[in-house]
């Protein structure tokens, strides 16, 4: 089915499913699949058990799942974060998809959850395929403004070549780059994930199977919400960071 969406914003019963009235049980379902991730339970049916037993619906569940880590996960993650203190001069390469669709979510009042690791993650699913929307232009220019504003020396987006559109996005990128000449470059490759762990710069991405291998992350989808969209919906399931 084509997809005809103009908004990455929140789905029509997101209002109930993460309303203030059942943060209380999200933050629990968090708090117990966390605890078997940590004791190797397998995560498809550890958020099963939970999501049963909390009696989660579908989008309900995916939120838990993406909000959960293991304790040695959150751990490591944390060690090996960057500080937006510590990014002046670096080079920064960017998990093109990932970051951009939490941005234009956040822009179009889409759910956005703030995880155990302090990510902050989105809850489209784009499939294979990524189509842009009217916030598109504007999350650009902001992740733009953030990183000049953090003095990053360069940047290296990697966008995934088999998604559909990959390549109008890098174009839409160049033209920006072009007309605040940005030192950016932006490559279409089979599988960022695969560069983007073994890179030696600073990672941009919110990808748990990135943090969990990269040297070095930083987390630019949540600085660039918090300082530039400050009515996002933020729906924070977990005390813990």
């Amino acid at each position: 089915m084509p997809d005809h969406r103009k908004h990455r914003g929140p789905h029509p019963y997101d209002r109930r499913l993460f309303g203030d009235d059942v943060l209380a049980r999200l933050s629990h379902a968090v708090e117990d699949l966390s605890w078997l991730l940590s004791r190797r339970y397998a995560a498809a049916s550890a958020l099963k058990l939970v999501g049963d037993r909390y009696a989660l619906r579908t989008r309900q569940r995916v939120a838990v799942g993406r909000c959960s880590c293991s304790d040695g996960d959150a751990t490591r993650r944390k060690q090996h974060q960057v500080s937006v203190h510590n990014l002046p001069g670096n080079a920064l390469w960017i998990d093109g998809f990932n970051v951009l669709t939490t941005l234009e979510a956040a822009l179009s009042g889409g759910v956005i959850l703030q995880a155990r690791d302090g990510c902050f993650r989105d809850m489209a699913s784009m499939h294979g395929s990524y189509r842009r929307v009217e916030e598109t232009a504007r999350a650009i220019q902001i992740l733009g403004e953030r990183l000049a504003a953090w003095k990053v020396s360069s940047c290296r987006w990697l966008l995934d070549r088999p998604v559909s559109n990959s390549g109008r996005l890098k174009t839409m990128l160049r033209e920006t780059v072009r007309q605040h000449g940005w030192d950016w470059e932006v490559e279409l490759v089979p599988d960022p994930d695969a560069v983007l762990v073994k890179a030696p710069q600073v990672v941009a991405s919110a990808d748990s199977q990135i943090l969990d291998r990269a040297a070095k992350w930083f987390n630019l989808a949540r600085g660039a919400v918090e300082s530039k969209v400050q009515d996002a919906w933020v729906v924070r399931p977990t005390s813990r960071e």
